[in-house]
């Protein structure tokens, strides 16, 4: 396996950034990150904005772990999260989109897409869901959709959690065997393992084909999971403060 990467090359700075032991201001931190969230969700509901979150990534790639740092201290009743899984047997026999429309922030609303319309040119193409002329019409079909939406107000930020191989493996191994993370243990990850480089080229598509100057993808290194979750809040708040 030649395990290819999708991460993006990092100067010398930015790979002792994300080495550096955090711990001891992680917290401190991490804090300061959320308090600047709560206060954006405050002038969401206020003026009536919409939000949507895209995260992305290989499994335990971190994503749960980044939105329940999001979730902490937020008001319920506007921000909510959609984990999105296999399609069920009504919406396989509706266009891919539908769902996620079904979805989509009221006003005064964030939403989170825990894997999202992407799945198409990822999963779906990956594992053989869809057609290979399905997936590849794809890529102009989502990035209209996201003008789309951008272009009536809605503010979308997306998010690839760039994992590397070794480090997945070092996750897997860990939920073996903690008798209390054993059970987001499935046959499905040692699978989707094994096609490793086929979802790396699929990332690697999916970032080139859909990074565009209205809704550009950020790519944040995921094997230290204190940075990924400090990177993705606070750049959620300085793309906000650009947008609205």
């Amino acid at each position: 396996m030649s395990q290819i990467q999708c991460q993006s090359k990092l100067s010398a700075q930015e790979k002792a950034k994300i080495s550096f032991p955090m711990k001891e201001n992680y917290e401190k931190k991490l804090l300061e990150a959320q308090i600047d969230l709560l206060s954006l969700q405050k002038e969401i509901f206020r003026n009536k904005r919409k939000m949507i979150i895209i995260l992305e990534g290989m499994d335990t790639a971190g994503k749960g772990g980044v939105v329940r740092r999001m979730a902490q201290y937020l008001d319920p009743r506007t921000f909510h999260v959609h984990g999105i899984g296999k399609p069920t047997g009504d919406e396989l026999g509706q266009h891919y989109m539908q769902r996620f429309f079904s979805r989509l922030p009221k006003a005064g609303e964030i939403c989170v897409f825990d894997r999202s319309w992407y799945g198409r040119v990822l999963v779906e193409r990956v594992e053989k869901f869809a057609k290979p002329k399905e997936w590849k019409r794809a890529y102009d079909e989502i990035n209209r959709v996201e003008k789309m939406l951008i272009d009536d107000g809605i503010l979308i930020v997306k998010y690839l959690l760039d994992l590397s191989f070794v480090e997945q493996g070092l996750r897997f191994k860990e939920r073996r065997q903690n008798p209390l993370k054993s059970w987001k243990m499935t046959p499905e990850d040692e699978r989707n393992r094994k096609k490793w480089d086929d979802y790396q080229l699929a990332f690697r598509e999916m970032k080139k084909k859909t990074s565009t100057p209205h809704c550009p993808w950020r790519i944040v290194p995921a094997d230290s999971k204190w940075f990924s979750r400090l990177e993705i809040l606070k750049e959620i708040n300085s793309r906000a403060q650009k947008f609205f």
